[in-house]
């Protein structure tokens, strides 16, 4: 949106918020010092303490006195800076807020307002809620101070403006024609703000007049909550399938912190991308997690690009591997075979395998990740998909990162787009790189990798199909016609009591790989959600 653009107060707006020293911290608990002599209050607020509180708070938020209205914060400072903008640069007045039932502490409540800007007025209605704290230093019960009070939308940095918006909007259209709206796909909400971001001035679009929430830093496109004036949308022609993009709306659903994306293998084609996550981050696109045993795919076509190990050559899984001080384990109740070919070590997922092959001439530090960057096109930094994303990294490695990067662990990191698109530049030996508007809508150039030998992609191909029909893929994958195959994942992270579910898989022409925080083992909370998307594009 446009910087600098002045216009006349409107009455009722906030006043300037003037000095006022911020309350600090709080503590729940207790609290020493006070407000001039005495002793300071201690303990939660009381019931009454909560209601005069809010009370006050929100009569000095109705008159637009930013001063008074931080004055009832912990954190007077943000707070005042925050409400000033309210009236000031978003030019919202004649404020109404209806308090809903109290439960302890915390008070939710509904702003009714308008929003002015040079002569028109459209009404704004938002539900938010509160949480009343005891002030540490002043003993005070104070309203606990996040941003997110003033609008739900709100987080730290942000703040509110009114004014003409920098760029179009956007009607994004699959190639069927299909409108793509975040309102109907919700996942969609970032990467739709960032294509009209870049892409608005090239739709053939007018802008309109909005409120929005301008973010701490600028490469985050501003977000719309309010149109005053209407522009004139461009229509912008992405690669997303709607019916997919459905199918995967629905399944991230299934699990909280999920994300899944699909890609046609033929073309590069973004085919879905969705989200289900409580602080509304694209991980799918941008996420950065070991990925677990989805690895063993990059890892397998090292193996076999390298002469060390071909499908029905010799992979012995032992109970336990130890490389250079560390060992290595399987799945608990994984039985040894140490007669066990590539295929099925790679079909059971057996870490041990894997980790006694990577010590193999003419394997070195860094094969794995001349394998992901020249094969894969991957941790090179230089996707051009249309929206930001993370490419994947596999660093070299020595020591114990040199193993257990090669099962997904360690040093390495991707997400459900890096892994969709290793599916698909296995299955068919080439790497297209991923995208979702056209190149020569801005003149971007893809990037490129050499891609797998045929010979290589094939029998990645037939273990990714064993594993879906015989091996850990299974039960996710069970009922699916068509071509199939996947590989399951689970990667342990410091701190968490339970690993993140990795699966990827493809069916025909479509690839799809998923993640669930948390989620278990691959094919427990990953796997279905991978499933549906599949079942709907393939």
């Amino acid at each position: 949106m446009a910087k600098g653009v002045k216009v006349a107060v409107i009455g009722g707006v906030f006043a300037v918020m003037v000095g006022g020293a911020g309350y600090g911290a709080y503590n729940v608990v207790s609290a020493l010092g006070g407000d001039g002599g005495g002793s300071a209050r201690s303990g939660p607020p009381s019931s009454d303490e909560v209601r005069e509180t809010t009370e006050e708070f929100f009569a000095a938020w109705e008159k637009g006195d930013a001063t008074a209205a931080a004055s009832h914060t912990n954190n007077s400072s943000a707070a005042g800076t925050l409400f000033t903008a309210y009236g000031d640069a978003a030019h919202i007045g004649d404020v109404e807020i209806t308090p809903g039932a109290t439960s302890g502490a915390s008070v939710p409540f509904t702003v009714k307002a308008e929003v002015s800007y040079e002569g028109t007025t459209k009404p704004l209605s938002y539900k938010s809620k509160l949480t009343v704290v005891r002030g540490e230093t002043s003993g005070r019960a104070l309203v606990d101070w996040e941003p997110s009070v003033v609008h739900p939308e709100l987080k730290d940095g942000d703040t509110l403006v009114t004014e003409k918006s920098e760029t179009p909007q956007i009607e994004a259209v699959g190639p069927d024609g299909d409108v793509l709206s975040k309102e109907k796909y919700p996942s969609l909400g970032p990467v739709l703000a960032t294509l009209r971001e870049r892409y608005g001035s090239k739709a053939g679009g007018t802008p309109g007049v909005e409120l929005a929430v301008r973010h701490t830093t600028r490469e985050v496109p501003d977000t719309p909550l309010l149109t005053l004036t209407e522009g004139e949308p461009g229509k912008l022609r992405t690669t997303l399938s709607a019916s997919v993009q459905a199918a995967a709306e629905k399944a991230v659903k299934r699990y909280g912190e999920s994300s899944v994306v699909a890609v046609q293998p033929s073309s590069g084609k973004v085919l879905a991308v969705a989200n289900n996550r409580k602080d509304g981050f694209n991980a799918a696109f941008q996420g950065r997690v070991a990925p677990g045993s989805t690895m063993k795919i990059i890892t397998a076509a090292m193996l076999i690009d390298n002469g060390v190990a071909s499908m029905n050559g010799p992979a012995p899984c032992p109970d336990t591997a130890t490389w250079q001080s560390q060992t290595f384990k399987n799945l608990t109740g994984m039985k040894a075979n140490p007669s066990a070919t590539l295929a099925n070590t790679f079909m059971r997922s057996c870490n041990t395998g894997f980790v006694k092959l990577v010590d193999e001439k003419p394997l070195t530090d860094s094969s794995l990740t001349e394998e992901a960057e020249k094969r894969f096109g991957l941790g090179q930094d230089n996707w051009q998909t249309g929206v930001v994303t993370f490419d994947g990294s596999v660093p070299a490695s020595g020591g114990p990162d040199r193993a257990a990067n090669a099962i997904g662990q360690g040093q390495v990191q991707m997400n459900p787009l890096n892994m969709a698109s290793v599916t698909a530049t296995a299955i068919t030996g080439e790497f297209r790189q991923p995208y979702l508007v056209a190149f020569d809508l801005d003149d971007r150039e893809p990037a490129t990798a050499e891609g797998l030998p045929q010979g290589t992609a094939n029998q990645l191909k037939q273990m990714m199909r064993l594993t879906a029909t015989q091996g850990t893929a299974v039960a996710a994958m069970s009922g699916l016609g068509g071509d199939i195959g996947a590989k399951t994942g689970s990667a342990e992270v410091d701190g968490q009591t339970t690993s993140n579910s990795w699966f990827t898989g493809f069916r025909n022409d479509v690839a799809a790989a998923a993640m669930t925080e948390e989620g278990g083992h691959g094919g427990d909370a990953a796997g279905p959600i991978v499933a549906d998307v599949l079942r709907a594009g393939g």
